[in-house]
């Protein structure tokens, strides 16, 4: 897949470009649904399938950083949008400045003179331009004037996980209330972080026995508090774990932290990124009365966490 972060660089159009435009934040399956039909498209037309996408997240431009947490940070989504084929991903930079271009200008001069585009695919209430001026009807208003195609994809809204619209707010909050089998669900993945291990408190490895990495994260969504049966990915390689998000009651110092403990596994990772794969909520996060009753805890989520992870280790 051809990566493009300035569209000032497309030196000419794209053969028959078949777009669609989004923010895609979790590539849930709905996106992925949305880019399959951009495929196919293309394939028909012997023409080139292109992703739009924004960074950072323009609710975080137009609100001054009031959006909500990122279900993916760019370089897991760019990731998952290579995985699901298409050609080309284009993450504009969004400015105020480009928030502000109108929608026929948008259109005319980013979509069709500098990418190519010959098709747009959509959903029903696709908006764009400045204030939102543009929508689906103006959309095909324009592709009847300028000579392209529009591909309203309403049965993307009809896409249902236990009768929920599959939608990245849906996500955002099942993570948050700790629901991890049904994001997953939605996602066509389990739910993953992604951050730098860091030095923590030595406590997990010197007072308990049981070593932990630190994680520190960037401004991705995080999971409910609580203790979580994990798939942890170091250096290539998956490995079973057990993660704790909160902020050790048992010790009274009110930080919060992400600690997971990779089962079988005994190297030293400090400053290495990790990815974390969030398969099923164990218990909320508990206040013990001292170190042996936490140890005893710990080793019995190690227990359950490994019953449920068995399956993905097979």
């Amino acid at each position: 897949m051809k990566i493009i972060q300035d569209i000032n660089s497309i030196t000419e159009p794209f053969k028959s470009a078949v777009i669609t435009i989004g923010n895609f934040d979790g590539v849930h399956i709905g996106h992925q649904a949305l880019f399959h039909e951009v495929i196919e498209r293309a394939d028909a037309m012997d023409g080139t399938a292109v992703a739009i996408t924004f960074d950072p997240h323009p609710i975080r431009v137009i609100t001054n950083n009031g959006h909500p947490p990122l279900i993916t940070l760019n370089e897991q989504k760019t990731e998952l949008i290579e995985k699901a084929g298409i050609d080309v991903l284009i993450c504009i930079p969004f400015t105020m400045g480009f928030a502000a271009l109108s929608a026929r200008t948008f259109v005319e001069e980013v979509l069709i003179r500098r990418i190519g585009m010959k098709a747009i695919v959509v959903g029903e209430d696709y908006t764009f331009g400045n204030n939102r001026e543009g929508n689906v009807e103006l959309l095909k208003r324009f592709g009847e004037e300028m000579g392209f195609s529009v591909v309203v994809a309403d049965w993307i809204q009809s896409v249902r996980e236990k009768n929920a619209r599959i939608s990245s707010t849906s996500i955002r909050q099942l993570v948050m209330e700790g629901d991890v089998i049904s994001a997953s669900r939605m996602l066509g993945r389990n739910y993953q972080i992604r951050g730098t291990v860091a030095h923590g408190r030595d406590r997990g490895g010197r007072l308990l026995g049981i070593p932990t990495a630190n994680i520190v994260l960037q401004d991705e969504l995080c999971p409910k508090l609580g203790v979580y049966a994990v798939i942890v990915e170091c250096d290539g390689k998956r490995y079973q774990g057990v993660a704790n998000i909160g902020f050790s009651p048992t010790f009274g110092d009110h930080i919060f932290t992400v600690e997971v403990h990779i089962l079988d596994f005994n190297q030293n990772i400090y400053d290495q990124r990790i990815m974390v794969d969030f398969v099923q909520r164990l218990r909320n996060e508990k206040k013990f009365s001292g170190i042996d009753e936490l140890i005893e805890q710990i080793q019995q989520d190690i227990v359950d966490a490994r019953k449920i992870l068995a399956l993905h280790f097979e």
